[in-house]
């Protein structure tokens, strides 16, 4: 049985300022750094072969709290990077959304049709994200690692391993910052979703929700 743990990153500058992190490579908040904490206490009694990580410094640091005091190294992956949100990159949500007609309504109810201009595709970040972690599960048979990366690729590999098709993706939940999923591989590669979005290491006061653009939309997101 092949173990891998996706770990979404701690809360970073971009969802304190509700911005479309994306690929920019913002740094972690306070709240994050204290969620490393809590993470890092997780993940002490678990064996781990390997930590993979997106090379975007939130993810990055959140690999490093995973591996905590072992020897060892976070491996840079590129597949495991966030969605590049093109013209709305590193922008706020509710003035850039608001901005272009009909992107707020596809992003929260079919984003499986986000397509920003000059980023990826939602559907190609669907594709991708999975055969990342497929590409991993293979070079690692066996073993058990983690995978530091973020929202969206939680959302995409959540949503493909408990409905199958990436048209369900508005109705698969967000994690929040730090949630822990798990996926196991059979001798055959074949996926199970243990557990998802998990964040149980978390006390309340760490547990911030602000990735529901409807939410930023309306004002209602505290």
């Amino acid at each position: 049985m092949t173990k891998i743990y996706i770990v979404r990153h701690c809360e970073a500058i971009g969802n304190v300022k509700r911005i479309f992190q994306g690929s920019t490579d913002l740094d972690i908040s306070e709240t994050g750094a204290k969620q490393l904490e809590y993470l890092k206490k997780r993940f002490a009694d678990i064996p781990l072969d390997r930590v993979y990580t997106s090379p975007l410094i939130r993810a990055r640091k959140t690999a490093e709290a995973v591996i905590g005091d072992r020897n060892m190294k976070p491996i840079p992956e590129k597949g495991l990077i966030e969605l590049d949100g093109g013209i709305v990159e590193g922008k706020p949500f509710k003035e850039t959304f608001s901005s272009i007609p009909g992107l707020a309504e596809t992003w929260d109810n079919h984003p499986e049709d986000f397509a920003p201009e000059n980023g990826e595709r939602m559907r190609d970040a669907y594709e991708r994200i999975w055969n990342t972690v497929k590409k991993i599960a293979e070079e690692n048979k066996g073993k058990t690692v983690a995978c530091a990366t973020h929202g969206g690729v939680t959302r995409c590999l959540v949503c493909r391993l408990l409905n199958g098709d990436i048209s369900q993706l508005s109705s698969t939940p967000w994690s929040e910052n730090t949630a822990v999923s798990l996926i196991e591989f059979s001798d055959e590669l074949k996926p199970t979703l243990i557990f998802y979005n998990d964040v149980t290491h978390l006390p309340e006061n760490m547990r911030p929700v602000r990735n529901r653009l409807s939410s930023f939309m309306s004002g209602e997101a505290k």
